[in-house]
């Protein structure tokens, strides 16, 4: 069976290096969904609105994907001893994905968007962000 035995060993504590995991993912795609249900009560046109529904919850999905990607492949058991709120933000910030998916209601998004910038601001706490992502703060 030693055929099969790999030769070499790579260790990572993810599934990539360090420094592909951003919240400015989900924040983006929650600022998606925010638009587009403030536009669809701008539009009096069922076509429109249809097509911003359609958007407004394919972003709301991927809200939810990126969540939980950031949430199981960075966060690591030593963030959740720094930061024990971390498991009940990402939870509400899932449900509320969810919920701005089916609602046309902006301040479902725009709840959305507080929750995924709490954890943002975790996020950046951690020593693990140092240098990485695309929008650190300033």
């Amino acid at each position: 069976m030693g055929i099969f035995k790999p030769s070499k060993l790579a260790h990572a504590h993810c599934d990539l290096f360090c420094g592909v995991y951003d919240p400015a993912q989900a924040r983006i795609e929650a600022e998606s969904v925010l638009q587009a249900a403030k536009k669809y009560h701008g539009s009096d046109d069922e076509v429109f609105r249809s097509r911003c529904i359609a958007v407004k919850e394919s972003q709301a999905e991927l809200v939810k994907h990126h969540l939980s990607v950031l949430w199981t492949d960075f966060f690591k058991p030593h963030h959740l001893e720094r930061f024990p709120e971390l498991h009940g933000m990402f939870w509400n910030a899932i449900k509320a994905a969810g919920d701005a998916k089916k609602s046309t209601d902006p301040s479902a998004a725009e709840d959305l968007i507080a929750q995924i910038d709490g954890i943002a601001d975790v996020f950046w706490q951690t020593d693990e962000s140092a240098n990485v992502g695309l929008y650190p703060p300033s």
